[in-house]
């Protein structure tokens, strides 16, 4: 993987949840024209809960398109409406998926610079948007939940721009790999500190790891 078309780009305001009314900006739309990018994301994007989207460590959602094959076909009723732009990303693309990407990655998008910190976290706003129960869960059990960006260069970007790995790790961690170990149940210290000590990774995420292996170390 080195290059692809980013094929939409994706911009959404915090409205009411239909049904509960609780606030989302879930409901994201395409945009065509030049979008500028700052160190929290894409100018004219926003987010209901700061508290788990956004901000300088999930700037920028991307998801693969291709992960929505696996959705139509768990969720079958409603194949229709799992659609690229249905989970709230800000970038979709028909390339790459999990097992392509990997912790630290650098990417140009257009004039954006851009550094892959950690997969997203699926929240219940996913199974409320679609109306059924089961999808967040197991978005995260498959670990094609896509992934957050951090902005290290502002710029502008825009739907038919290409999206290019600039640079990687030498000792490069997948996010496949990162999700198969949070599903280990005792996964040993060594695949644990390979990946605290991957470059690039979210700090949040690294003090989780950390925690759990101090939690493992001390209960082996």
């Amino acid at each position: 993987m080195q290059s692809t078309c980013i094929n939409s780009v994706y911009l959404g305001r915090v409205q009411p949840m239909p049904d509960d009314g609780r606030p989302t900006a879930i409901f994201k739309q395409p945009v065509t024209t030049v979008v500028d990018v700052g160190p929290e994301g894409l100018i004219g994007d926003t987010q209901a809960d700061l508290r788990v989207h956004g901000g300088l460590e999930k700037a920028v959602h991307h998801f693969p398109a291709r992960n929505l094959e696996r959705l139509r076909a768990q969720f079958p009723d409603i194949a229709a409406q799992l659609v690229p732009g249905c989970m709230g990303e800000n970038f979709s693309t028909d390339a790459w998926d999990e097992a392509e990407v990997c912790i630290g990655d650098i990417f140009r998008a257009g004039t954006v610079l851009l550094q892959l910190g950690q997969p997203r976290s699926p929240c219940w706003k996913i199974d409320a948007r679609h109306g059924v129960d089961g999808m967040a869960q197991f978005i995260e059990r498959e670990g094609i939940a896509g992934w957050y960006y951090r902005v290290i260069e502002r710029g502008q970007v825009r739907a038919g721009d290409a999206i290019t790995l600039v640079e990687r790790n030498t000792d490069p961690v997948s996010l496949r790999a990162f999700w198969d170990l949070r599903a280990l149940h005792r996964p040993s210290a060594a695949q644990m500190q390979r990946v605290i000590e991957t470059p690039g990774l979210a700090p949040e995420r690294r003090q989780r790891l950390q925690r759990r292996l101090e939690w493992l170390q001390q209960n082996a």
